[in-house]
């Protein structure tokens, strides 16, 4: 499957569910950090959040793309 731009709300439930929490927001910026995962993962509150942020994120957080897609499925 491929990665397509998504509403920053649902990207943010990605990472909620995976264990993340919401530490704090700056600007339109909101910052999830999760015990284990040494760089916080960074979303801009946009509509459309470009694929190159979603793919980032979602190394950083250690998630492989079937496990995404299978979150994004629930959501």
């Amino acid at each position: 499957m491929k990665i397509t731009p998504i509403h920053y709300r649902r990207l943010c439930k990605v990472f909620e569910i995976e264990g993340f929490t919401h530490a704090r927001t700056k600007g339109d910026h909101l910052f999830y950090v999760k015990p284990g995962i040494r760089r916080p993962i960074v979303i801009p509150a946009v509509r459309d959040v470009p694929v190159f942020i979603i793919e980032n994120n979602i190394r950083t957080a250690g998630i492989d793309r079937k496990r995404y897609f299978k979150i994004l499925e629930k959501i």
